[in-house]
């Protein structure tokens, strides 16, 4: 179809209106995303729900405004539809590849799900929470509070990690190295206690404190690995930190050391040292 068959089809007396409902999907849009910051901070135990919810209603919002849009600025019969559709396909498909396949990519992220709004994610190199999924990006806000703007098309054949996949909880996992020649039942013994007795920690869910040998640079280590869920996802680092800081301090007292190059005697035994 020529450029000036296409003029034909436009009607100028509908581009009012389609400017009209352009603006009130912007604005409805908007009021959607007010409405529902409100209702997360009133519920907070379902704003997971309500945020998945919301950014399912925009995207839908935002499709039948483009239709409304063009309904009104073109006049068209049903074989002229096919082959105007046809030649915007076409047209899309070398010109804005990007962003088409940023918007096919928004819809499968918002039908299969690979992670939703609220969850705790890692994706190229970045960790935070996902606070929009839209027609051709995903907004996340990481731990240190900047906003990262990803596009659709980037989640399309690539990995992408979800701590809570749409919980309030979350798993952490935390470890702590001390020398092998320390006091290793007293060690785990602290971790265990320090994790159940931080204000963050979840006791629903299963938790454990696993010990293994580990090589850190050129010594051989006593790793404490702590798996734990959080209470809410939002107090991940506060739970981290009191943790840490618990553990730490009760290494202290208790005369238990950091991995350290031992020199030992020949014939001698870790036993007989001791």
């Amino acid at each position: 179809m020529e450029a000036g068959q296409i003029l034909e089809l436009i009607r100028f007396s509908g581009l009012v209106s389609a400017i009209f409902v352009i603006a009130v999907t912007w604005f409805i849009a908007r009021v959607l995303r007010e409405v529902t910051e409100r209702i997360t901070a009133a519920f907070a135990k379902n704003r997971l729900l309500v945020s998945q919810i919301s950014a399912f209603i925009r995207f839908a919002i935002y499709v039948l405004g483009a239709l409304f849009a063009f309904q009104s600025m073109f006049s068209v019969s049903k074989e002229v539809l096919t082959v105007l559709g046809g030649t915007i396909v076409v047209t899309v498909g070398l010109v804005l590849k990007d962003q088409a396949s940023s918007v096919l990519a928004g819809v499968m992220i918002l039908f299969e799900k690979p992670f939703q709004v609220g969850d705790r994610v890692s994706f190229g190199g970045f960790y935070g929470t996902i606070t929009n999924v839209g027609l051709r990006s995903v907004r996340l806000v990481t731990l240190d509070d900047n906003e990262v703007t990803i596009p659709n098309s980037s989640f399309l054949g690539s990995p992408v990690s979800s701590g809570n996949s749409g919980a309030l909880t979350m798993l952490v996992q935390q470890d702590f190295h001390i020398g092998t020649d320390q006091n290793i039942p007293r060690a785990k013994k602290i971790v265990e206690e320090c994790l159940i007795s931080s204000p963050y920690f979840f006791a629903a869910k299963p938790w454990t404190v696993l010990v293994n040998e580990v090589r850190l640079d050129m010594m051989i280590a006593v790793r404490l690995r702590a798996k734990a869920y959080v209470l809410e996802l939002q107090y991940e680092k506060a739970f981290e930190s009191d943790v840490s800081q618990r553990i730490y301090e009760a290494f202290q007292r208790e005369g238990i050391l950091p991995p350290a190059v031992l020199h030992r005697s020949p014939g001698r035994s870790l036993h007989d040292a001791a």
